[in-house]
């Protein structure tokens, strides 16, 4: 069982036709009702977005996933050549830009030496050089992704090991609390026999009412009463939970409906029972599952 929620980053870099790359990957998920992959990617990486979607898609079911990538290129000084007429033209535009943002208020930080190298006209090779051969970029990047989709994985596989301990002890406390109505059951049977009786006594009379009549009006009501199928119900809702906790796949959306079948079969049991003891079970039922629906939503 995994968690919706998880997080990984890696750095790495490496030299691609003289220049050296260096890159930062951010990958994290938060619950949500499908899959939703958003993906924040450099304009020279863009071309990788089909493939970085289906990887994550090939191995998580749900949750809302953000991927980012930052690029760098980082030249040796030794062999960098600047274009002087490049760099002219892109520093009088930033002064244009900076006065234009402070004449409405905002402040704009000077970019830095690295920053201006990277932009466009500055270079006479352009910019664009580290990434004249984009397949080779992929391969480099899309080799570097694998580990970090690895990482994020086992930290969804960590939170889900401990979302599988909180959930195994609710649902061992629902079955506790089912063992302890089943024990109720013939003593609340007892106490609504003679509340009935009780009852009945003060509105007929007793001449002229059949006593067997009113056994059998007993009965029924008894019956109507009767818990047995709830409790039954709630026994092998708990051996369902228990095998889910342990199936390896997707199996948040199987307890989300689970959930409901508890809630279900509680709400039944308040409704029916008439007995303050039961009243009482039935409510700390309700308490339980709701904290168990809770921990449901993050479970993938």
């Amino acid at each position: 069982m995994r968690s919706m929620t998880g997080y990984a980053s890696r750095a790495g870099a490496s030299v691609l036709n003289g220049q050296r790359i260096a890159w930062d990957w951010d990958l994290r998920a938060v619950n949500g009702r499908g899959l939703d992959i958003r993906l924040r990617l450099p304009e020279h990486a863009v071309f990788m977005e089909k493939k970085l979607r289906d990887q994550i898609s090939g191995r998580v079911a749900r949750g809302n996933v953000s991927l980012g990538l930052r690029l760098r290129i980082e030249s040796d000084s030794s062999a960098l050549a600047v274009d002087e007429t490049g760099l002219a033209a892109t520093l009088e535009a930033l002064e244009k830009i900076t006065a234009q943002a402070k004449a409405v208020g905002f402040l704009l930080q000077p970019p830095s030496a690295l920053e201006l190298l990277s932009l466009r006209g500055i270079q006479p090779t352009g910019p664009d050089s580290a990434i004249i051969q984009p397949e080779a970029l992929e391969v480099i990047l899309l080799q570097d992704f694998v580990p970090l989709l690895d990482a994020f994985i086992q930290s969804r596989a960590a939170e889900g090991v401990a979302l599988q301990a909180i959930l195994m002890g609710q649902i061992d406390e629902i079955a506790r609390l089912t063992a302890e109505a089943s024990g109720l059951v013939q003593s609340r049977s007892a106490d609504l026999q003679a509340h009935f009786r009780k009852v009945l006594a003060q509105i007929v009379d007793s001449e002229l009412v059949d006593p067997a009549r009113i056994e059998q009006e007993i009965a029924l009501i008894s019956v109507k009463a009767d818990l047995t199928e709830e409790l039954d119900r709630l026994r092998a809702h708990c051996d369902a939970g228990r095998a889910l906790l342990h199936d390896p796949g997707p199996v948040g959306r199987k307890l989300e409906f689970l959930t409901q079948e508890f809630n279900r079969e509680a709400n039944t049991l308040c409704s029916k029972a008439q007995h303050l003891a039961m009243t009482r079970i039935g409510l700390d039922l309700k308490v339980v599952i709701d904290q168990m629906r809770e921990q449901v939503q993050n479970v993938e």
